[in-house]
């Protein structure tokens, strides 16, 4: 294994990724002829393809996992977001980590770790101990990431085979991600939610033997500080703000305890800004986001994961919720958009030969919000055809958005600050996925019990039973929980009520993801067209 020269890199790179790590010029590795680097380029992309499965091949099970601990729909909203959070908030320290104690090691850390979270969330006994679980191994999953990101690049320093390398990275990330609802379809439906996690053991076991047999160790002599208080106040503040708006649901928005939730986010987020700002070796450089070219790119990758990616997790829930299908069902259902995900690259790449990158991001959250927005239009109709036409245009968007992005954001920063811009793009598109899990999932909760409200207006008795326990159980898929409390002669009729307030919820809540992704679009069009101060300044000069 060769070292990498960091000089070699191009800002606009994919491999710019692989610096949430911090490869670096100075970094050590032994050489291993006998080492095959495609055996090692296999095992490092195996593992980022496992937590691109495990981020998306958990949703399709969610109505599984509430009928099967009876719980509410905040619970299952957790099952997602404790993941997220946790990944998110630890991606940049472990970059960090790794490079002070070694890329190899903290892989194989975070396999073990990853390994035993998946035995936690196999074996819970309540939906709370599946949660703790699954922060566990969100904590597992960002050592994953950081470290197999940064070994691919340690490993292939040359242009082309570098190239050749990210392809086949890239291609099983989106293998991992198209197939992603269809095996949590077939698991769920088959041999049970338990198995999505449980399989992963075995999996993690071969891994590690893998990457014991393929990967040398390497690190970075001169890695500097690891910026653990701006870590912790980042993690703690994103999660009491998304704790803010799941709990909002049952707690009520005017209720103490969410706005000292949300006081408490907010207090923490200002604090975090403060310490970055003079912090030597902060976790994010805030001098970036004066640039607005930055700020769009960075936009569009909020965009792109809050109104596209997201989609992941709500689209299930409407096929097996408003359809009444089964996981298996709901995992194929799922397909259109997961293929159009596939050809939206292509299309990207085609456009960015002819556009600028504001434009092709712009046209790719265009078509998020288009394609959402039509998905809204016809919900309610619960025709899937015509869903299924929404998905493909949303999918396209999301498509050409999925590369784009993390171009756009890497095209912005000079070579030697790749890392910090790598760290920021992966931290903005979890984030901005657990945050719209808990704003899509409040306006999913308002909106279909407001609906539902209104269809049984005229049967008191029974309107007075169907109160946030009713909805929380509909939401989470336990709808057959969520009737057992009423009279027989009424369970049919309140059941195609509420499945019809669930489609118009739905509707609503893709109207929103619709009405972000256009704004977005607008924004990013404009900031794109004004010059940085840098370029501003160097224009001044000459």
């Amino acid at each position: 294994m060769t070292r990498v020269n960091q000089g070699e890199r191009e800002p606009g790179s994919i491999d710019g990724l692989a610096a949430v790590s911090g490869v670096h010029p100075s970094a050590t590795s032994v050489e291993d002829k006998g080492t095959s680097s495609w055996f090692l380029l296999a095992t490092a992309s195996a593992t980022c393809g496992l937590i691109t499965l495990d981020t998306n091949v958990v949703a399709v099970s969610l109505p599984s996992i509430a009928r099967s601990f009876h719980a509410g729909f905040a619970d299952v909203e957790w099952v997602v977001s404790a993941y997220m959070v946790a990944f998110a908030s630890c991606l940049l320290p472990m970059g960090g980590l790794a490079d002070r104690y070694g890329r190899k090691r903290m892989m194989i850390g975070g396999l073990v770790l990853f390994a035993l979270a998946s035995l936690g969330c196999g074996l819970a006994p309540s939906a709370s101990f599946l949660n703790i679980a699954r922060a566990v191994k969100g904590v597992g999953a960002s050592m994953l990431l950081t470290a197999a990101l940064a070994v691919i690049a340690n490993a292939f320093p040359g242009t082309k085979e570098r190239a050749r390398a990210w392809a086949v990275w890239g291609m099983t990330m989106g293998i991992s991600t198209t197939v992603a609802p269809l095996v949590g379809g077939v698991i769920t439906q088959w041999i049970g939610w338990r198995w999505i996690f449980l399989l992963n053991i075995p999996v993690c076991a071969v891994l590690v033997v893998c990457a014991l047999r393929s990967i040398v160790e390497s690190r970075n002599p001169n890695a500097g500080r690891i910026d653990l208080a701006g870590s912790a106040l980042f993690g703690f503040g994103l999660a009491l703000g998304i704790w803010a708006l799941i709990g909002a649901q049952d707690d009520g928005w005017g209720s103490v305890r969410t706005g000292l939730r949300f006081a408490t986010c907010v207090m923490l987020l200002a604090t975090f800004v403060q310490v970055e700002r003079k912090r030597v070796h902060a976790m994010i450089d805030l001098s970036l986001f004066s640039q607005p070219r930055f700020v769009a790119a960075v936009l569009g990758m909020f965009g792109y994961a809050a109104c596209a990616q997201v989609m992941m997790t709500f689209l299930p829930l409407y096929l097996q919720n408003a359809f009444g299908w089964a996981a298996v069902s709901a995992g194929v259902g799922m397909l259109p958009f997961a293929l159009a995900m596939i050809v939206g690259p292509y299309i990207g790449k085609h456009l960015a030969a002819r556009l600028s990158i504001a434009s092709v991001l712009s046209i790719g959250l265009a078509l998020v919000g288009a394609g959402n927005l039509l998905t809204a239009v016809v919900a309610g109709g619960r025709q899937y055809w015509l869903v299924a036409v929404g998905m493909i245009v949303t999918g396209v968007g999301a498509g050409i958005l999925n590369g784009d992005t993390q171009r756009a954001i890497m095209a912005c920063v000079p070579s030697h600050r790749t890392g910090m811009a790598s760290g920021i793009s992966t931290t903005t598109r979890f984030t901005a996925i657990v945050t719209s899990v808990g704003v899509l999932g409040a306006v999913l909760s308002w909106r279909t019990q407001s609906l539902l409200d209104q269809s049984m207006a005229g049967e008191g008795a029974v309107r007075a039973k169907l109160g946030g326990t009713f909805i929380s159980d509909l939401l989470a898929g336990d709808t057959a929980h969520a009737v057992s409390q009423l009279a027989p002669a009424v369970r049919v009729a309140v059941e195609n009520s509420a499945s019809a307030s669930f489609a118009g919820g739905f509707a609503a809540t893709l109207m929103v993801a619709a009405a972000l992704a256009l704004v977005v679009a607008c924004v990013v069009w404009l900031l794109a067209g004004r010059p940085d101060k840098q370029q501003s300044r160097a224009v001044a000069r000459s």
